[in-house]
């Protein structure tokens, strides 16, 4: 199986280094991002036209620093109402790290030891996606609001469920920081949709590819072999992401995959496939194409388009509407940096931090949150039975 900690060498393989490059002899470049994590480009008036709403501080800890470094990537230790109050990683050396990163002097050993600390308010869970629904279960027992990587949980109806039950019974704030929604053209498609530029969606795409020779590291080995379709929130948001509606029924295929690691009895999910396509049925009665893929190289990361009876955004919105609202992304505060996955994360954490502040449902709440992930769930299952036609449970508020 993949070294955990051997980022690196798996950056290497890609052929990366200077010499692939064609840079032998120069000072050495520095390391790409992994596929699809790309810094967006800075904008130097990303803060204009922001206001603060309160001068409240609230207290967050952050769980979770492993290769993506995602507890300290969306910028909790930069935003004006925030305090990073405390730090976890069940590795000592990622935890001083994660610490230092976020200018927070408070660490703990573990998520289970940190969520008993009474002066923190919210918790982001950046931790293993096997782990997330567990782990969200256990910051809202404790009385905090929390925010979470994706998916919402990794394979598990059950634990659909349960994550379901426990936000709605804890009347705390859940947010899923689904990058995608905060991508330019999928914040304009949103913007559009709701001011009925598109009217009903006909067809929409949604396609997240990520590939790479070796398979990046992670706790456990959770990411080796993993099932597509169980992490399928990059490309569903396309369609959720925008109408905030759901997906009813699929039918998914499955392409076996070439790798090693994507062979049956070799990975801990005995999956093969690499690929898997899936057509599903919107709640609006229109289709939706979504696409998963580890293993075709070529351009990467996440991108969508959308077709409605009163117009289409493939790049840009065409159709009948003339009186377009604004599309930008919403100002951020000053320091904090719009940051990766195409300059969503900044946005994602301001949008979570002004939820708690105004006591209203963030943008990608539970119910979204789970109709995204589960709909990838019953994908994987349909491709296993050959694409038989599967119906979808349904989350609401």
């Amino acid at each position: 199986m993949f070294d955990a900690g051997s980022r690196r060498t798996f950056l290497q393989t890609l052929g990366f280094g200077a010499a692939a490059l064609g840079l032998a002899g120069s000072a050495p470049a520095a390391e790409p991002p992994i596929q699809g994590f790309e810094k967006g480009p800075d904008d130097p008036n990303a803060s204009k036209g922001w206001k603060p709403i309160s001068d409240r501080k609230i207290r967050v800890g952050i769980v979770g620093y492993g290769v993506c470094q995602f507890g300290a990537a969306f910028s909790f230790q930069d935003h004006p109402n925030v305090e990073v109050a405390a730090v976890s990683d069940l590795f000592p050396d990622r935890c001083a790290a994660l610490a230092k990163a976020c200018r927070c002097a408070k660490t703990y050993p573990s998520l289970e030891e940190l969520v008993k600390d009474d002066s923190i308010e919210a918790v982001f869970v950046a931790t293993d996606a096997p782990g997330h629904a567990r782990h969200c279960i256990e910051v809202l027992k404790h009385g905090k609001h929390v925010a979470c990587a994706v998916p919402a949980t990794y394979g598990s109806l059950e634990e659909a469920e349960a994550l379901s039950q426990a936000v709605k019974t804890s009347g705390l704030k859940y947010m899923m920081f689904e990058t995608s929604y905060f991508h330019e053209d999928l914040h304009a498609m949103r913007q559009i949709y709701r001011a009925g530029g598109f009217g009903k969606l006909i067809y929409s795409e949604g396609e997240y590819y990520h590939y790479s020779e070796q398979p990046i590291g992670s706790y456990k080995d959770w990411r080796v072999g993993g099932p597509p379709q169980w992490y399928p929130t990059h490309s569903n948001a396309y369609y959720v992401g925008v109408t905030a509606g759901s997906f009813t029924e699929v039918s998914c295929m499955g392409i076996p995959g070439a790798a090693a690691w994507l062979q049956p009895g070799k990975n801990r999910y005995d999956n093969r496939f690499g690929t898997e396509v899936a057509l599903l049925r919107t709640s609006e009665g229109g289709m939706a194409r979504m696409v998963e893929s580890w293993d075709t190289p070529g351009v990467g990361g996440e991108m969508g388009r959308i077709r409605g009876r009163r117009g289409s955004f493939y790049g840009r919105y065409e159709g009948l509407e003339k009186n377009l609202p604004p599309t930008a992304r919403p100002p951020l505060p000053p320091r904090v940096e719009a940051g990766g996955h195409g300059g969503s994360h900044g946005h994602l954490m301001n949008e979570f931090v002004t939820a708690i502040l105004e006591n209203r449902n963030p943008l990608v709440d539970i119910a979204q949150a789970l109709n995204m992930t589960v709909a990838g769930i019953i994908a994987h299952q349909s491709a296993l039975k050959d694409g038989e036609l599967l119906k979808i449970p349904q989350f609401r508020l």
